[in-house]
């Protein structure tokens, strides 16, 4: 009696009608679907990561931890001074010269002068400006200095001849230029030094026209 034949080999997976393999192994099928899974999620990784970025900018430190955005150094402008009250201050009439000189001036003026805001003013004059509490302050167009004559002495501070008053008011020492067409007065309080002065003359030297100095008419 013989016996059962064994089974012979498993026969091959026909091949596609397309001309391709046969149908795909389970570990071909895992390994493609984690392919997709990869192309997919690498570049929603990168939105998010770009979003992070630019999102998280922001912080409650204002920009100053190390993933915040640096803020550059003077680009915050103070505000007046909205608690000083108004100031007062008589000016005589403007000229054409000042009309034509004085708004360069005033459009280069700082907000803050040698660590004081700016305050409000009231004057027949728009070419007025002031800071602090006790005030400096600024006069383009202002009346040539009564005490100035040819030989007085004077302060020059970058190019600009100032003629320096401390009588006519006992808080105040008033500084006038003289070589300007149009006399720029900067009133300080007698208490502070002159780096108001030093700060305003760098202006007045390159907005208002120099002329050779001349006394009061």
């Amino acid at each position: 009696m013989t016996s059962p034949a064994s089974p012979g080999p498993p026969a091959p997976e026909p091949p596609a009608p397309d001309g391709t393999e046969g149908p795909r192994r389970p570990d071909d099928i895992t390994r493609r679907a984690a392919l997709i899974a990869t192309a997919v999620a690498v570049p929603v990784v990168v939105v998010l990561i770009v979003l992070i970025n630019v999102l998280g900018g922001s912080s409650d430190d204002d920009g100053k931890g190390d993933g915040g955005v640096a803020q550059l150094s003077g680009s915050r402008t103070p505000q007046r001074a909205e608690d000083l009250p108004t100031l007062q201050v008589d000016v005589p009439p403007v000229t054409p010269a000042a009309e034509l000189a004085c708004p360069v001036l005033m459009q280069q003026l700082p907000l803050e002068l040698d660590g004081e805001q700016s305050r409000l003013v009231r004057s027949d004059s728009p070419y007025v400006y002031a800071w602090g509490d006790p005030a400096v302050v600024m006069i383009c167009g202002a009346e040539p200095p009564a005490g100035y004559v040819v030989g007085s002495s004077t302060i020059q501070i970058d190019q600009v001849q100032w003629f320096v008053d401390t009588t006519s008011t006992k808080d105040t020492t008033v500084w006038t230029t003289v070589d300007r067409n149009v006399p720029v007065q900067v009133r300080v309080p007698a208490s502070a030094d002159s780096a108001s002065v030093t700060a305003l003359g760098k202006l007045v030297g390159t907005a208002i026209p120099y002329v050779d100095p001349t006394p009061a008419g």
